[in-house]
This record gives structure tokens, C-alpha cells and sequence, in this order.
């Protein structure tokens, strides 16, 4: 596999990465609710994800739900749900205040990898899109080594993007700007989130 093939999956997942989607949603609230040790935990969890669904690409999984749609289908209502799930919660608690970062621990990091995880997870949609990458770019012959080096650049991006979110919407002004909304965003966001899960269980 040359470079610059190599090169064109890294920019292809970079930007696709970059666009808006759940984990954005997650990733901002996270952010200003509990601040940037948290944000960055579930950023870490956000590129497991993407690497064990890339991973489940480059095994066949985006053939595998091809030739059986009822199994593509389940995941996709298991995942539609889930963040359907995490938008109820964002309405439930619009209304609350945000939490005093000095006086309240937010969630643990491993708590937050998890969160990370699951929500990624909770679009089947993105093995198909790598499994669309690997099949135009990737060789199905390439060495173990080309695959760990794709695996890393797609942990990569995916957790430094999500890291400089965390970063942005952690700092005070954008915690403060956020928390004179709070109610309005949380609706909005939640609003948003049961989309996404919508669109992805049904669509």
C-alpha cells in the first residue's frame, strides 16, 4: 500500500470525524457539565470505538451486514436507542444548573472511555463507512504492520479531534456562555441526539 494511500484514509477519516454527529453532541455537553478530564476520557473512548469499528471493516463486518441486513437492522435499532436513551436524559435534566466543578467530582474516567465507547458504537453506520474506505482504498492483501499503522492514524484522529473540542468547550468562557442557555442548548442538543438516533434506526 503506498503512501499516498495511506495519506488519503488519514485526511477521508480526519474529515469525516470533524463533521457533526452524536459524538459532537456527547462530547460538548461532557465538556462544560464536567470539564476537560472527563471530555478527554470519553474522547479516548470515542477512538476505541472507531477502531474496533474500523477493525470489524477490514474483517468483512460491512460485507457480512450487507449480505445479512436483519443483523445491519438490529444494530441499528440497539444503537438508535441508546442514543435516543441519552437524549431523554438531556431533556429530563435541562433545567438543572450546571454542576460546581470545584465542589463535585464529575464521573470517573473509566466511566467516561465507556460512555465514549458505547455512544460511537452506537453507529453501525460507521463500519460501513470504513468498510466503503478499505474496499476503494486499502488492499485486502496489505501486512499486519499497513493494518496496525491505519488502526493507529484512525485512533489518532479521532481522539485529537475530540481532545480539542474537550478543550474549547471546557474553558470558562464557553462553560459560562453555555450556562446561561443551559436549558434551551440541553433541549436543543437532546432534540438533535433523538435524530441522529432516529435517522440511524430507521433510515
Amino acid at each position: 500500500m503506498t503512501a499516498g494511500a495511506i495519506l488519503s484514509v488519514a485526511v477521508i477519516h480526519l474529515l469525516a470525524a470533524m463533521s457533526p454527529g452524536p459524538s459532537f453532541v456527547v462530547s460538548v455537553r461532557t465538556a462544560v457539565s464536567e470539564g476537560f478530564g472527563t471530555a478527554a476520557a470519553l474522547a479516548l473512548g470515542f477512538g476505541l470505538g472507531a477502531v474496533l469499528w474500523a477493525a470489524a471493516a477490514m474483517a468483512g463486518l460491512a460485507l457480512l451486514f450487507e449480505l445479512l441486513p436483519q443483523l445491519f437492522l438490529a444494530f441499528k435499532i440497539i444503537g438508535g436507542a441508546f442514543l435516543i436513551f441519552i437524549a431523554v436524559m438531556m431533556w429530563k435534566h435541562a433545567s438543572t444548573p450546571l454542576p460546581d466543578l470545584s465542589s463535585r467530582a464529575p464521573r470517573s474516567p473509566a466511566s467516561a472511555v465507556r460512555l465514549g465507547f458505547m455512544t460511537f458504537l452506537a453507529n453501525p453506520k460507521a463500519a460501513v463507512f470504513f468498510g466503503a474506505v478499505f474496499v476503494g482504498l486499502v488492499p485486502m492483501d496489505i501486512d499486519a504492520g499497513t493494518r496496525a499503522l491505519l488502526l493507529a492514524i484512525i485512533f489518532f484522529n479521532e481522539t485529537l479531534w475530540y481532545i480539542c473540542v474537550a478543550r474549547i468547550f471546557s474553558l470558562p468562557a464557553s462553560r459560562r456562555a453555555y450556562a446561561r442557555l443551559k436549558a434551551a442548548i440541553d433541549r436543543a442538543f437532546g432534540s438533535i441526539l433523538a435524530l441522529f438516533g432516529l435517522r440511524i434506526a430507521f433510515f
